[in-house]
């Protein structure tokens, strides 16, 4: 089997979508989304339970789909290309200068918890 590039995963998706005849109009965007989270969710729930690596992926794959999905259907309805790769490569590039573990942990500063009351 050949390397497969986001972009072309995206265009086997729409392809499967149509072949199979599932929703492809501008009203379906919202629901594929739903189902991404979904799937999502059951990814979660297989690990929870401790089913084998191969069915979680296999969920999260079913992910990808929907985003896939909703990408191409982005284009379709809305006659924009957009190139999954070249967006996957430039968000991982402005990911890798961010510092260390960013976004893990906010900088809350303690109060005085007496600061907080409120005198009666």
């Amino acid at each position: 089997m050949s390397p497969c590039t986001f972009n072309e995963a995206k265009r086997l998706v729409r392809e499967l979508v149509k072949a199979k005849g599932f929703p492809d109009d501008e009203s379906a965007l919202t629901q594929k989304l739903l189902w991404a989270f979904v799937e999502l969710g059951e990814a979660a729930d297989a690990y929870k339970k401790g089913e084998s690596w191969n069915i979680i992926s296999e969920e999260l794959v079913d992910a990808i789909f929907y985003i896939l999905d909703f990408i191409g259907l982005v284009e379709k309805t809305q006659g924009i290309e957009i190139d999954v790769d070249k967006i996957f490569l430039e968000k991982w590039k402005k990911n890798m200068e961010r510092p260390k573990q960013y976004g893990q942990r906010r900088d809350i500063k303690r109060q005085n918890p007496s600061e907080n009351s409120i005198e009666l």
